[in-house]
């Protein structure tokens, strides 16, 4: 027997020490919620679990400009309904302008409608989103997955040299004026149904795509969350573990350091 070196109380300090950590980790992860409360709890999931937050993140931010693409098409696709009833407006002034029966002031109250109408029309096609042309000659470019992707967004276009223009330059005040805004006003029309084809394609295309991009995110985060994310119910368990060991082992301490004390009735 000897004093000086108390190898049980050491052994008891060693694994006292090591419960207690245990212990500490098991609160940490209970109160966080997450299995990686440190580094050195899962070094290479650390890893793979940022790099999943990061592809997570970038997933997000690509489907809300496929959202913010969205909504743009729905707002082309509202004015373009609007311009379709002044068209057809148009097309039936242009019609009543060529009754043989109207005088020439009749034909000028007409084309107050129509100039006016025309007017609309020229209005909606300067309109914008958040400050972009909804009907310009430019294809719009839409980032569409988290490595970059786009997808070029077919235009519309309002603006000068198309059917429409010449359609709103024309008038109604008189038999031929008529006949021929009548022509315009009806090659309007068919490219306004070509180009609420295309507006509908383009909804079609960025629908798909947020709905890729959901189900990809979605399971992103629940391969994330088998890495981070604790199960309370293991590490409840773990925790009373660890919390009886610690009692037990501040027990068995106090004990082994009462062993050399039994030296005295050797020298008494």
């Amino acid at each position: 027997m000897v004093i000086n070196t108390n190898i049980s109380a050491t052994n008891s300090a060693r694994m006292l020490a090591q419960s207690s950590a245990n212990l500490a980790t098991s609160l940490a992860r209970l109160s966080s919620g997450s299995k990686l409360v440190n580094p050195q709890d899962d070094a290479a999931g650390s890893a793979v679990s940022m790099r999943f937050d990061a592809q997570i993140g970038r997933v997000e931010a690509a489907n809300n400009n496929v959202a913010s693409a969205t909504s743009f098409t729905q707002t082309q696709t509202g004015f373009l309904q609007k311009v379709a009833g002044a068209l057809s407006r148009m097309s039936e002034l242009s019609i009543a302008a060529q009754d043989v029966t109207k005088s020439n002031s009749d034909r000028a109250l007409y084309d107050k409608e129509f100039q006016t109408l025309g007017q609309y029309i020229n209005d909606v096609a300067s309109k914008t989103f958040n400050g972009v042309s909804l009907f310009s000659s430019a294809d719009l470019t839409v980032t569409v997955n988290e490595d970059g992707g786009t997808f070029a967004m077919s235009h519309v276009n309002m603006g000068t040299g198309t059917a429409y223009k010449t359609a709103t330059d024309q008038n109604v005040l008189s038999t031929s004026a008529a006949t021929t805004a009548l022509s315009d006003v009806t090659s309007a029309i068919n490219q306004l149904s070509t180009d609420l084809a295309t507006v509908g394609a383009n909804a079609v295309r960025l629908s798909y795509t947020s709905d890729q991009l959901s189900v990809l995110q979605q399971n992103l985060t629940a391969a994330n969350s088998q890495i981070k994310d604790v199960d309370i119910a293991d590490e409840s368990t773990n925790y009373a573990k660890y919390n009886i060991l610690v009692q037990a082992g501040t027990a068995m301490l106090a004990q082994a350091n009462t062993v050399p004390q039994s030296m005295l009735k050797l020298l008494s």
